[in-house]
């Protein structure tokens, strides 16, 4: 904490540290984490309008200017982003906060700089405060870029193939050694002109490292920059001498930190291989070509013949679903199945949709009961006693390629076992690959029939086909 802040200060930031680590644990389930995100949130507005209290600020005009700015940008981000668009949204946070990092780290370094230049010397300035600072610098940089590519990725403003060209790994190889370079310059004598070298060189790495993730890779690289944003955030705090910037950066950087672990052991691959898996072919290819092969389709009121005459149901969302934002319909049609005795639950598969829970958040949107919402762990051991297993806008979480293929990209990649049920229904738009950009040889399995179509319009009818039996 910085010299001579008042006690009450110290305490209210106190407070705030203590919320943010109450507002992670109720962010852990579904049932408490609307409160845990109004408590964090809650703790964040507090901690941002305290120093207005007890500092002398210079431009208070600009600051709250800017505040406005952010808070309008992000009450229309929440009115108008769909569903679909999150991961997208959640990417440019990311780089948002990792930007702002190194922001402040630059000028921070501008500071030390200045110290230096009056005292004639380097001794005055603390080397781990100069330490942090250039890791801030870097980091932030590399989560900013990184998180515009990612963002680009998957909003389709660029390919989402991995994007290699002839002597990538050299440039970025040399880019991270000239980074090391300079970083120890600037901690022998800080200075803002390599300070802001070292900025646009972690720009250059932040892009060059994402670049090469193609497809289903992408959201686990936002996991892993949301941890480096969150890391930023921890050693701009200790910069600062902010305890709730330490707090709070810690807590993102450890949870993202689990979290990109977690995901890429749900894929069956290391993080290393996520990364640079493409330099050797192992990365999600992205996009593909549809397939022109035979399958079985059916209408809607064939498959509602199917689902109207199985004991138990097993519905598998994924990416399509919340394209076609037809949850509110699905929910509607399992409910119609329940009261008619058949058992009915979601398979959720952790890597499901574009982001960490996807799918548990598009679904609680519907207001499905979270009893029903079943992990791929406590689930797979049910599908060889289904009757049918519905598809809804999924397609690599039940690839068998994963179990069968070892040439392909997501080989090793633990998958729901719809393959094992008496009889699957694939919902999908087309027969154009899923994000990993590989074909689903499910799909033309004598137990498979094809629904084709926009899923909320499928699922209307599917719902009023069932209504009829």
């Amino acid at each position: 904490m910085i010299t001579g802040t008042p006690i009450w200060v110290q305490l209210v930031y106190l407070a705030c540290a203590v919320s943010f680590i109450l507002a992670l644990k109720g962010l852990s389930g579904p049932k408490t984490a609307r409160v845990g995100n109004l408590i964090g949130a809650g703790a964040a507005g507090v901690a941002v309008l305290v120093p207005f209290f007890y500092l002398d600020l210079d431009h208070v005009v600009l600051i709250l200017l800017a505040v406005a700015v952010g808070s309008a940008a992000g009450f229309l981000g929440a009115q108008r982003v769909q569903m679909t668009q999150m991961p997208q949204m959640v990417a440019l946070f990311n780089g948002v906060g990792g930007g702002a990092a190194a922001l402040v780290a630059l000028l921070e370094l501008a500071d030390f700089a200045d110290l230096v230049a009056g005292q004639g010397t380097a001794d005055l300035v603390p080397t781990f405060d100069v330490v942090a600072t250039v890791f801030t610098i870097v980091v932030g940089s590399v989560s900013f870029s990184g998180s515009i590519v990612t963002f680009a990725k998957l909003q389709e403003l660029m390919t989402s193939r991995p994007v290699l060209f002839p002597g990538l790994p050299l440039v970025f190889g040399g880019a991270l050694l000239v980074t090391l370079v300079l970083a120890v310059v600037v901690v022998n004598e800080p200075s803002t002109l390599f300070g802001v070298l070292l900025g646009l060189i972690g720009l250059v790495i932040g892009a060059l490292l994402v670049l090469p993730v193609g497809g289903a890779d992408v959201p686990i690289v936002i996991s892993l920059l949301n941890a480096f944003t969150g890391l930023t955030v921890a050693a701009g705090g200790y910069v600062l001498g902010n305890v709730v910037l330490l707090v709070a950066g810690t807590l993102v950087g450890a949870s993202g930190t689990f979290l990109t672990l977690l995901m890429a052991g749900a894929m069956g691959r290391s993080v290393l291989n996520i990364l640079f898996g493409a330099f050797k072919g192992g990365s999600t290819l992205g996009a593909g070509e549809a397939s022109d092969r035979p399958v079985r389709s059916a209408s809607p009121e064939d498959v509602a013949i199917l689902l109207g005459y199985a004991d138990r149901v097993i519905v598998v969302p994924g990416y399509g679903l919340a394209v076609a934002q037809a949850q509110h319909t699905l929910r509607e049609l399992v409910e119609v199945l329940g009261a008619r005795g058949t058992q009915v639950d979601y398979a959720i598969h952790p890597v499901a949709g574009r982001m960490p829970g996807h799918m548990n958040v598009l679904l609680a949107e519907a207001q499905v009961p979270y009893e029903q919402l079943i992990e791929m762990d406590d689930i797979n051991g049910d599908f060889k006693q289904t009757d049918v297993v519905l598809v809804v806008g999924a397609n690599d979480v039940v690839n068998p390629a994963a179990r069968t293929t070892p040439s392909a990209p997501i080989y090793g990649m633990p998958i729901l076992n719809a393959d094992e049920a008496q009889q699957v229904v694939f919902m999908k738009r087309s027969m154009r690959p899923g994000f990993a950009g590989i074909e689903n040889e499910l799909l033309f399995d004598p137990r498979t029939t094809m629904l084709f179509g926009d899923a909320k319009d499928s699922l209307g009818k599917l719902l009023a086909a069932v209504k009829t039996l």
